[in-house]
């Protein structure tokens, strides 16, 4: 839902009525994720998607359905071995998706919601829980920019869910769970709006400006560090949010990072890149490469073994990114950025039409078939 913010605001503030319909669960394969939503407005417009056009039509009609009575539904699509013509996802897998109506009625339950969908649409962190099974379904709670009610749900239960909330904006983490509360077990998908993860890139290069430009994207807030200020510009990045002219070592030391950052060594040059992987390697970040040839590999690991541990030098991508044929920056941005996805969902990063198991999901199981 959050990810509609930009959209949705406007038309919340403009007193619209609007149902929401939220992915909750998904098994095998399935062309979105985990709370992507939809929209349809009272108007009759609709915004989003969440399975890229498979099951649009239905899930539609159960909008159309929940703005006209108000009351929450929880909905399944996917493929019926008894009903070839049932309402199904191409790919064959299955989703379940919880429609709910928002907005119209000015009281402060929509009041925070609208504040929440503010901070999303402005880059901030935010969050929503809504409770996906039971009597109380549907009912939504905000995060924590300000106290909301939770209408269906005693207050000690409610104060739970709010501490799972904050948790999980602190964390960057959307998840459906399942949280023990004194009455009983609540069930809860939340949805959760985190600040761009950050990539920064060390070297004034080419092939920095490419990575950037294609970094942003996908969403990352890039920045571009460099210790020659004729090189560090922001003229020659324009797609960077920042430019930095310092040590790179220093830099890394003193500056923001978190467990979804991204480092990218693109110097080869060794005054530069082994004082900044002695302290890359060091941090709780996401990923960490370096470019170079492979004598320039085998050099940087003398050097680093010195000072590294072997259990932080394979964290090490190097020579950097996936074996694609790459050449110009551009086509090596695409290598690099390749290898960061890949690692960040820990996938083969092989060709797909030699794996076997769901395309979709962490949980997928790769193995080489058919060679």
């Amino acid at each position: 839902m959050l990810e509609l913010a930009s959209a949705l605001l406007p038309l919340l503030d403009a007193g619209h009525h609007i149902a929401v319909a939220t992915v909750t669960r998904i098994d095998g394969s399935a062309p979105r994720t985990l709370a992507t939503s939809m929209a349809l407005v009272d108007s009759g417009a609709v915004i989003g998607s969440i399975s890229g056009g498979c099951v649009e039509g239905a899930v539609y009609e159960a909008c159309a359905e929940v703005l006209e009575t108000g009351r929450a539904s929880v909905q399944q699509f996917g493929y019926s071995d008894d009903d070839a013509f049932a309402v199904g996802l191409a790919c064959g897998g299955r989703i379940e998706v919880i429609v709910q109506r928002i907005g119209g009625a000015v009281d402060e339950r929509d009041d925070a919601l609208q504040r929440e969908f503010a901070a999303a649409a402005e880059g901030r962190p935010a969050g929503i829980a809504m409770i996906v099974e039971g009597d109380a379904l549907g009912a939504v709670l905000v995060g924590g920019h300000e106290p909301s009610e939770f209408v269906g749900v005693p207050v000690d239960s409610a104060n739970r869910l709010r501490a799972e909330l904050a948790a999980r904006i602190s964390a960057g983490q959307s998840g459906l769970a399942v949280v023990e509360c004194d009455d009983a077990p609540i069930k809860a998908l939340f949805v959760v709006a985190a600040t761009a993860p950050r990539m920064i890139i060390f070297g004034a290069v080419d092939f920095s400006a490419a990575l950037a430009q294609a970094a942003v994207l996908l969403g990352y807030r890039v920045t571009i560090c460099d210790a020659r200020p004729v090189f560090a510009t922001a003229e020659r990045f324009p797609a960077a949010h920042d430019v930095v002219v310092e040590w790179p070592s220093d830099y890394l030391a003193r500056t923001e990072v978190d467990a979804r950052t991204v480092v990218c060594v693109l110097t080869h040059d060794d005054k530069f890149d082994i004082p900044l992987l002695e302290v890359a390697l060091g941090l709780p970040i996401a990923y960490v490469g370096a470019m170079g040839s492979r004598r320039t590999h085998e050099r940087r690991l003398e050097a680093l073994c010195q000072t590294v541990d072997s259990d932080a030098l394979e964290r090490l991508h190097s020579p950097i990114g996936l074996d694609i044929g790459a050449s110009t920056p551009e086509e090596t941005a695409l290598s690099i950025l390749a290898e960061v996805v890949a690692t960040r969902t820990a996938a083969s990063g092989g060709s797909l039409r030699y794996l076997a198991g769901p395309i979709h999901g962490a949980a997928a199981k790769h193995s080489r078939i058919g060679i």
